[in-house]
């Protein structure tokens, strides 16, 4: 029911196999920081800002958490579905050189958003920059849950708040590309 690894690590130092119930709070810390340690490496807080004619200003704004891995991982996904009580698992087919399928454990109902995975995440922190991630994806939510994603003024923040993600990361990937280039010394 578990990842292998994680199973034998718990299983080990940890008698109880109740992962998932409140009873002993060691495992529970255990896995909290191994779902948080996860997130770090392979987790997405993503907001989507899309055209649709069926909304009142034609466009949808669509939160969503997102944890990815490969089909031999797919078993730590299902960890995360059994320990949130939400979400869904999809395939995301691959149309490179690689032959491992991979999967993805989404969650992109704004209930569970709200009151799953943001609150696990405010009690037990991110450790990488993707805590500041978090706290925009959080902000975005709590303009929804305000309505302010149906005004035009409203509409606007969130759309800084993508486009200020977006112009981060593509700046990161710059610098990186800078960083790892070396010149070649002139003979």
């Amino acid at each position: 029911m578990y990842p292998r690894v994680l199973w034998e690590y718990l299983s080990l130092d940890i008698p109880s196999k109740n992962l998932l119930g409140a009873d002993n709070q060691q495992e529970r810390l255990f896995l909290a920081g191994w779902i948080v340690g996860m997130t770090d490496g392979e987790g997405c807080f993503s907001i989507s800002i899309f055209k649709n004619v069926t909304t009142r200003l034609g466009w949808q704004v669509m939160p969503e958490f997102v944890v990815t891995q490969s089909a031999k991982s797919y078993q730590s996904l299902q960890t995360f579905k059994d320990y949130f009580q939400c979400g869904r698992i999809f395939i995301n087919r691959r149309y490179d050189s690689h032959h491992e399928q991979l999967y993805r454990f989404c969650v992109r109902n704004r209930q569970d958003l709200e009151q799953k995975i943001v609150p696990f995440f405010r009690q037990y922190s991110l450790q990488t920059a993707k805590r500041l991630d978090f706290e925009k994806f959080r902000k975005v939510l709590l303009m929804m849950k305000d309505k302010k994603h149906l005004s035009e003024s409203g509409l606007n923040e969130i759309r800084q708040i993508v486009k200020q993600k977006m112009e981060e990361e593509s700046s990161e990937t710059i610098r990186g590309t800078f960083k790892t280039r070396k010149r070649k010394k002139k003979i």
